[in-house]
């Protein structure tokens, strides 16, 4: 039996197992949070002569990588099972 200077100077742990997580719906609800932010940046850029299209367009390629996120993950999730 290992002394408790032992134990304690070099612990041994389980890991815990992993958490099975729905990308897709991760993905989804990233996307979504993209999507309201396009409808800001586009409401902000229509109405002040002083503002940016830049976000609008920042925001618009964050919608549409998190399509292809959620289509990957779709993807894949039926693929696994």
């Amino acid at each position: 039996m290992p002394s408790l200077i032992a134990k304690l100077l070099h612990p041994t742990r389980t890991p815990p197992p992993p958490v099975d997580v729905d990308l897709g719906r991760v993905m989804l609800i990233g996307t979504a949070v993209w999507g309201v932010a396009l409808v800001v940046a586009v409401v902000l850029a229509l109405g002040d002569d002083e503002a940016s299209w830049m976000p609008a367009w920042v925001c618009a390629t964050g919608v549409l990588l998190g399509l292809f996120g959620v289509l990957w993950a779709r993807r894949n999730t039926a693929r696994r099972r």
